[in-house]
């Protein structure tokens, strides 16, 4: 009979890299199970009589400090625990500090911090560095120890800063199995000292453990009910009981060659989706705090009790009885969930609010794809052969007569707003500023390692002279149209879900999941950016972005970051295809890095609960908010912005995009955009009304409200004007659409 594999606890200090560590611990004990508990789901006397199913604990990095009790939970006492229950431990950055200051070593601040830093590290060659050459570390932290006066702790592996002198690496306590590295070896950037070390960790602790006679306690149901199921570890889907059969999509391919996207809709992406909605459409909506679900349908809206499920699983369910087979396998959507999710759907909030999420069910669209100049119109409906059919001769007859339709669909009227009849309220310049301060006292006291500040400008547009909605004229499609023309961007968005309309002109996809079987989940997080011009070529854009070592470094958080979240929900199939690649759009450049994931095989077979884009939907799920949004680690970050920010995002910040009844979906991040909501109709258990927007009430004229979102990435290298000036800029992007502008010296 074969030994059962080594068991590791390892603990969760609320950080965001936690299961890029626990990956590494896979590849250095092959087969090993992982069990990652936070640092306070239990007290030390508790967990003492379990230690002895363990081989070893890891214990991992974390925001804050060591010497405050609600950072640092129970790590502080393992270091301490007596030799009855003594085990190999292994510590990481706050781990570290946390063994070093329970011997006597002394805390402090570096004179400059080191968050997404690559550092060479200098070590002995023994112990847990037998073996290993040169070591290029990255490093997050603010804080470090002095071993001055510590009591049987041994330097292992240090650094030197030129703004900080000598700052400890490594250690280990010289009579107690207990090692630790200030560094993060589980980095993406972290080269000879990530793997190799950890397999020495191992190597001695098994000697240690050898020594000693110290045999783990075979598992059983007691230490199941505390520990649970092992990482890796994939959520099971709901066992919703599909419909008997598939829906089928029908599909008609044209090739209109004098009809090309933009005469349909404004997309400088490669395929454009166009949503055919009826009065029928199923609408999707959901509040936060809230028990159930608005689901809309027709001319009635019915209020859901999620009952047992959450608002993610029961979508799951929702989609699982809604699976699409037969569609055209070269485009992307067959129909779906399509709309927004909110910033605040990722996290908590008690505020009274719109939705944060805005879906509705698409059964009939049209599809664009620029590159071979095909149309496909498709309709899971059964028997919707007629509208098939009358759609592609509407078509037929735009291409026909294309000077008439090209006028009907360029843009009449300016979006401008005129004299006196528009109020912009800008972010306050020394307000914004003094949160930038505040932000990286955060940094410095290793809260975060950045954190990503925004601000809300407030638009109210009131002309009783303007436009009025017609059958063939809405002022937030021209000014949708004229965004398109400002600032082009692959991923845009035109989405009218009452109460809300978004306009978006987003840079940055933030995760695609392709059709199963072999699905690959993909992020593509966009840290820096420098705006074309005469004289920024590419070689100047790659110096002043790939050769930053800020620019590098906010890369880098989010790169690890996004490593965690794709670790946590598809095991350990997870590669950075791309890093820090600069990528040249039409009116910028950018720094793009690509992670890509795959599920275990088998996960997302055609039997598999998966197959419909379940586990898409729950790395969503695990992803949310954006890391590109928040900061890492995320947790402490989102709290932090959520004091130092006066108002809710809302839309701004989230995503928008869809899920494919196929199983694919692809979601962006809602940046470069804005949107509004009207309230003169409320969907409840009772009645529901047209979800029209104001555009579309000929002749009512209502004051329109937008809001755009902006802001940057905050490290300690930030400094205020710069990151207020960037900020304003990505304003001005959005806000030009309403012919405003930023106020010189503004």
């Amino acid at each position: 009979m074969s030994p059962e594999p080594s068991r590791i606890l390892l603990v969760d200090s609320y950080d965001s890299f936690t299961y890029n560590l626990a990956a590494l611990c896979r590849k250095a004990i092959p087969n090993c199970y992982v069990h990652i508990i936070k640092n306070d789901d239990i007290e030390l006397k508790d967990l003492l009589s379990y230690l002895p199913y363990f081989s070893g604990v890891v214990v991992g990095p974390g925001p804050g400090s060591p010497n405050i009790p609600e950072d640092i939970g129970l790590v502080k006492d393992l270091w301490k625990i007596d030799d009855a229950h003594l085990l190999p431990i292994f510590g990481v950055c706050l781990g570290l500090q946390s063994l070093a200051l329970e011997y006597g070593a002394i805390l402090r601040r570096l004179s400059v911090v080191k968050h997404g830093h690559v550092s060479a590290v200098e070590h002995t060659g023994t112990d847990i560095f037998k073996g290993v050459g040169p070591v290029d570390a990255v490093r997050y932290h603010s804080l470090h120890v002095e071993l001055s006066g510590a009591k049987n702790i041994e330097e292992l592996a240090s650094t030197h800063d030129e703004e900080n002198g000598k700052v400890v690496m490594a250690l280990r306590h010289r009579t107690r199995p207990f090692w630790a590295v200030q560094y993060h070896p589980e980095s993406v950037l972290t080269q000879g000292g990530g793997i190799e070390v950890m397999l020495n960790f191992w190597r001695l602790a098994r000697m240690w453990s050898s020594s000693r006679g110290r045999v783990t306690r075979p598992w059983d149901h007691k230490a199941d009910g505390i520990f649970g199921i092992p990482w890796p570890y994939i959520r099971p889907s709901p066992s919703t009981l599909r419909i008997k059969k598939p829906l089928t999509a029908s599909t008609i391919k044209l090739g209109i060659l004098d009809l090309s996207a933009p005469d349909i809709c404004e997309q400088p992406g490669r395929f454009t989706i166009i949503g055919c909605l009826t009065s029928t459409s199923m609408r999707v909506t959901y509040t936060i705090g809230d028990s159930f679900v608005h689901l809309a349908d027709g001319e009635s809206c019915d209020q859901i009790d999620l009952g047992s499920h959450d608002v993610w699983s029961w979508l799951t369910s929702f989609m699982n009885k809604r699976k699409v087979t037969g569609g055209s396998p070269e485009i992307p959507f067959w129909g779906g969930l399509v709309g927004y999710l909110s910033y605040e759907f990722g996290k908590v909030s008690s505020q009274a609010r719109h939705p944060d999420v805005n879906l509705v069910f698409v059964e009939r669209s049209i599809i664009l794809d620029s590159t071979s100049g095909h149309i496909y119109l498709q309709s899971i409906t059964e028997d919707d052969d007629e509208w098939l059919t009358a759609m592609a001769v509407q078509l037929h007859s735009a291409a026909r007569n294309y000077s008439t339709y090209s006028s009907f669909n360029t843009t009449p009227y300016s979006t401008k707003a005129r004299p006196n009849t528009s109020t912009v309220i800008l972010p306050d310049r020394d307000l914004y500023r003094s949160r930038i301060n505040l932000a990286k006292e955060h940094l410095f006291a290793g809260e975060s390692y950045e954190l990503c500040l925004t601000a809300n400008t407030h638009i109210t547009l009131d002309n009783p002279l303007a436009p009025k909605a017609s059958s063939t004229y809405s002022p937030s499609w021209q000014r949708y149209k004229h965004l398109r023309e400002l600032n082009p961007a692959p991923h845009a968005a035109y989405l009218r879900l009452h109460p809300t309309t978004l306009l978006a002109s987003s840079p940055e996809r933030f995760l695609s999941f392709s059709r199963p079987p072999g699905t690959t989940y993909q992020l593509r997080p966009i840290k820096g950016t420098i705006r074309k011009g005469p004289s920024i070529t590419r070689a100047v854009a790659e110096q002043a972005l790939r050769g930053s070592r800020k620019e590098v470094a906010e890369n880098l958080m989010i790169v690890d970051l996004i490593r965690h979240d794709l670790h946590g929900a598809v095991g350990e199939n997870v590669e950075v295809k791309q890093f820090c690649t600069v990528e040249e759009f039409k009116t910028v450049w950018q720094l793009v890095s690509v992670i890509e994931g795959k599920s275990a095989d088998g996960a997302d077979q055609a039997a598999s609960h998966y197959a419909n884009g379940a586990l898409g939907w729950e790395v969503l799920r695990r992803s949310l908010p954006p890391g590109s949004m928040t900061g890492a680690p995320k947790k402490r970050s989102v709290e932090i912005l959520q004091s130092l920010e006066d108002e809710e995002r809302n839309v701004y910040s989230g995503v928008f995009g869809y899920w494919c009844a196929g199983g694919g979906g692809d979601w962006s991040v809602t940046i470069r955009s804005c949107f509004k909501y009207d309230d003169r109709y409320e969907c409840d258990a009772h009645s529901w009304m047209k979800f029209n927007t104001s555009d579309f009430y000929p002749g009512v004229h209502e004051p329109e409200h937008w809001v755009i979102g902006a802001g940057g990435a905050i490290t300690a290298l930030s400094d205020p004007d710069a990151e207020w000036d960037e900020m304003l800029a990505k304003l001005q992007s959005v806000l030009r659409v309403f012919g405003a502008a930023v106020p010189r010296g503004h």
